[in-house]
């Protein structure tokens, strides 16, 4: 449940069962109900549950051994006891060792109401915390920035595919933004203030790989000293982000699969699955068709992650779109060096739009990032680019080669373009004073 949560109350007085279920289901509050231990740990098991609430003594099982269980499985959930009042030593002990809060019968609706609540916040507190320190290193490098065709399209299928929870495979060649494409889906999904887990599946180890993506238990292999939570736990009512899925084993396939049909996994040495809400995002640099015709990819994996595909083209293919990534990039070095805004001459962009660029956006990005270190006064002249980029573009001897007044006329454009219209933007980005702007507009026609 992406807008809710789920409690499980397990007692052996139908009464309390019925009371709590009637009185406690809301709209973002889903109850059930188990009358022992055993029914209890049942639906535990298939269910996915936020807060369990538990008699602490049953007929068929006590209230501290299902305690244990409980946050063995799930470290993330809370468990709340119910207890009578000569049990109250029984339930400070289970505190002591992972239990949220106890209730005493007889109780009040609106106490149990309140500690369930309260442990739901810390639910969420405790994953988001987690979910954090798992996607912290992973922020998006960019945003999606471009007016071409390719651009105009990527962004109409985003918006289009965004808002569902349908599987999206974003395919293109290294370097090209597809992790921008990723986090830009999340940014404008209905889950974008949930868990948004980032993975390179090529920097996974393989004999590792199963355990980070699904978890383990101890001694379930060798060196696993202690019970672990792999990504999907993280993962859990929010986006997980797998890139280079092509470099998924064949022996993992087969686990992410089951966990795209029926939303199940099991984590390594346990026995029972768990049930997961996941919104799936993958992205790769190879022909996935070609890997299952190779035998390297699961073809109904393929089929399962293929449902919707955003291609990204190469840089070559959107070379109008460089003096607006360009102007993008020293904004951001701007910023996160604490300098004046970093400006490039007409000529300099000239050179860089003429280059067929083979490692697309990143190459881009890393050139301008060595041409600050030559740039003079934050300004990046022709001198600064990498002298090889330069002599390249001069021997191809490509494109038309514009005069510098129909180079700055252009430029002015796309910055307006990009600032959708706001001179004052414009203005700050292209290093230039507004009354100087408003004079090249009228110059050029570009009211």
């Amino acid at each position: 449940m992406a807008n809710g949560y789920k409690v499980l109350v397990i007692d052996d007085e139908e009464s309390i069962l019925r009371l709590l279920q009637h009185e406690l289901s809301t709209e973002e509050r889903t109850v059930d109900t188990a009358p022992s231990a055993t029914i209890g740990l049942e639906k535990f098991a298939k269910g996915h549950y936020d807060v369990v609430v538990s008699d602490i003594r049953l007929p068929d099982g006590d209230g501290l051994d299902m305690l244990v269980k409980f946050k063995t499985a799930y470290p993330d959930i809370e468990v709340i006891l119910i207890t009578g009042h000569g049990n109250i030593d029984n339930a400070v002990e289970a505190m002591r060792i992972g239990a949220y809060d106890y209730v005493t019968k007889p109780f009040h609706l609106d106490r149990v109401e309140m500690v369930i609540e309260r442990a739901y916040q810390r639910v969420c507190l405790q994953r988001e915390n987690r979910s954090f320190r798992h996607s912290k290193q992973t922020l998006p490098a960019s945003k999606l920035v471009g007016n071409s065709a390719p651009i105009k399209q990527i962004k109409y299928l985003i918006g289009r595919v965004a808002p569902t929870d349908v599987a999206v495979l974003i395919t293109g060649e290294s370097g090209v933004g597809k992790d921008v494409v990723a986090h830009t889906i999340q940014e404008h999904s209905e889950r974008s203030e949930r868990p948004f887990i980032v993975k390179n599946c090529a920097t996974l180890q393989k004999e590792l790989m199963r355990s980070e993506l699904f978890g383990h238990t101890r001694g379930s292999f060798t060196g696993a000293t202690e019970n672990r939570d792999g990504l999907m736990t993280y993962a859990d009512t929010g986006t997980l982000f797998l890139d280079e899925i092509g470099e998924l084993p064949l022996e993992v396939q087969g686990g992410l699969l089951r966990v795209l049909e029926a939303k199940m996994y099991r984590r390594m040495g346990e026995k029972n699955e768990r049930h997961v809400d996941i919104r799936f995002l993958f992205a790769t640099s190879r022909n996935l068709a070609e890997e299952v015709e190779a035998g390297r990819f699961n073809e109904a994996l393929y089929h399962r992650i293929n449902v919707f595909n955003i291609p990204v083209p190469p840089l070559c293919q959107r070379k109008e779109d460089i003096p607006l990534l360009v102007e993008h990039f020293l904004g951001r070095m701007s910023i996160a060096m604490r300098r004046e805004r970093l400006t490039i001459t007409d000529k300099a962009v000239q050179c860089l739009t003429q280059y067929d660029w083979p490692g697309n956006i990143r190459e881009l990005r890393n050139v301008l990032e060595r041409s600050i270190i030559l740039a003079e006064g934050g300004v990046i002249t022709i001198q600064a680019l990498p002298r090889e980029l330069v002599e390249h573009v001069a021997d191809q001897g490509e494109g038309t080669v514009f005069s510098l007044e129909e180079l700055e006329r252009q430029h002015i454009q796309r910055a307006l373009q990009f600032y959708d219209g706001n001179r004052l933007q414009a203005a700050r980005a292209l290093g230039i004073g507004r009354k100087t702007l408003y004079r090249k507009i009228e110059k050029f026609g570009l009211g």
